[in-house]
C-alpha cells in the first residue's frame, strides 16, 4: 500500500514511525514549511519533516496545500491512500480525493465528541474521564467523516493536555495500523457519525487560556491542566501576565481550616480569611505551594513562569520574594 502522509507536529511522529516500520510504502510527506522558532527566530523544520528527512522520504511543504503545481506534484506520486495525523491545514475534496482509496485521518479524540482544532485540551479543560483516537474517513466537512476504527483511553487525574498528548500519539499510531490492516483486509465496517450528537473543540487561543478566578476550583484546576503546556493557563498580577502550572483543588473545608479568622499562621505564613475575594492569594509556602482563592475552594500551583523568566517551582518565586499572600490575581 502507497501511503502519502500529512503531518506537522510531535504528535504526528509515532504514525509517521508506525507506518515505517510496518513496511508500508511512504512514497511521500507533506507538512509545513520551516517556521522561525527560539530566541533568534531561527528557521526550524517541523518534527515530521525532521524525521522523513532522517528516513529519506520525499519531502512537499507548500504555504497552503492547493493550486495546479502542487496537485501535480501529489498525483505523480500515485499514492493509494492518504494518511493525515495533524497536519495543521484543512484539506479541500479534490485533495482528499487523489489517493484511489481516498484519506484517512488519526483524530485525538471518540468522535462525534470534540471535533476540531483542540480535542485534547478541550478533553482535560472540560472534566472529561475518557477520551481515545478515533481512525476515520475525510470529508469536505471537519472531522465529519465516517468512523473507521475506534480506540477509548481513560483521562487520569491530574493529567495534563501535555502529558496526554503524548498517550494519545502512541495509541493513535496502533490504531492507524490497526484501521489500515482492516482495510487491506476488507473487513473494515465504516460507520456514519451521529451529527446531533457532536461537540466541539476550538483552537486554544490565548485569550481563552486565561484563567477565571470566579469558577469553582474544579473548574480553575481542569482548564490549567488543558492549557498546559502551550499556551500556558495564565492570569496577571499587578498588570503583568503570569502562567501558571500543576494544579491541586483545596475543598471549601481546605480552606477554612487555615483560619477562618485570618489570625493565626500557617508553617510561619499568613493566612487570609476565607470569605477573601476570588483570585486572592490566601497561602504562599515552599509545602503548599500557591494557593488562590476561588469561587468555591481554592487551587494551590507548583509552578510558575513569570513574565521574561522559565517555569519555575513556586518555591523559588516565592523565596525571590516573587509573590506574596495578601497579593491578588486579575
Amino acid at each position: 500500500m502507497k501511503i502519502l502522509f500529512w503531518g506537522t507536529p510531535a504528535f504526528a511522529v509515532p504514525s509517521l514511525r508506525a507506518l515505517d516500520d510496518e513496511g508500508f510504502d511512504i512514497v511521500g510527506v507533506v507538512t509545513q514549511p520551516d517556521r522561525p522558532a527560539g530566541r533568534g527566530r531561527r528557521l526550524r523544520p517541523s518534527d515530521v519533516k525532521e524525521v522523513a528527512l532522517e528516513q529519506g522520504f520525499p519531502i512537499l511543504t507548500p504555504e497552503m496545500p492547493r493550486g495546479e503545481d502542487f496537485m501535480a506534484e501529489i498525483r505523480a506520486l500515485e499514492p493509494d491512500i492518504s494518511v493525515v495525523v495533524a497536519y495543521g491545514h484543512i484539506l479541500k475534496p479534490d485533495v482528499l480525493d487523489v489517493p484511489t482509496m481516498g484519506s484517512i485521518n488519526v483524530h485525538a479524540s471518540l468522535l462525534p465528541e470534540l471535533r476540531g482544532a483542540a480535542p485534547i485540551n478541550w478533553a482535560i479543560a472540560r472534566g472529561f474521564t475518557e477520551t481515545g483516537v478515533t481512525i476515520m474517513r475525510m470529508a469536505e466537512a471537519m472531522d465529519a467523516g465516517a468512523i473507521i476504527h475506534q480506540v477509548p483511553e481513560p483521562i487520569f487525574p491530574d493529567e495534563t493536555a501535555s502529558e496526554l498528548t503524548v498517550r494519545l500519539s502512541e495509541l493513535g499510531a496502533g490504531a492507524l495500523i490497526e484501521a489500515l490492516a482492516l482495510m487491506s483486509a476488507g473487513v473494515a465496517e465504516e460507520r456514519e457519525q451521529d451529527h446531533d450528537a457532536a461537540t466541539f473543540a476550538s483552537k486554544v487561543s490565548r485569550e481563552v487560556a486565561r484563567i477565571d478566578w470566579h469558577a469553582p476550583a474544579d473548574d480553575v484546576a481542569a482548564h490549567t491542566r488543558g492549557m498546559d503546556a502551550v499556551p500556558g493557563a495564565w492570569t496577571r498580577l499587578m498588570e503583568a501576565p503570569v502562567k501558571l502550572f500543576r494544579p491541586t483543588v483545596w475543598r471549601e473545608e481546605e480552606v477554612g481550616a487555615l483560619d477562618p479568622e485570618g489570625l493565626k499562621t500557617n508553617g510561619g505564613s499568613p493566612t487570609l480569611p476565607v470569605d477573601t475575594d476570588e483570585g486572592t492569594v490566601i497561602l504562599a509556602t515552599a509545602s503548599d505551594g500557591v494557593v488562590v482563592r476561588c469561587s468555591d475552594g481554592a487551587v494551590a500551583f507548583a509552578e510558575v513562569q513569570p513574565p521574561g523568566r522559565k517555569r519555575i517551582s513556586v518555591s523559588d518565586w516565592i523565596n525571590g520574594r516573587g509573590i506574596a499572600v495578601g497579593q491578588r490575581f486579575e
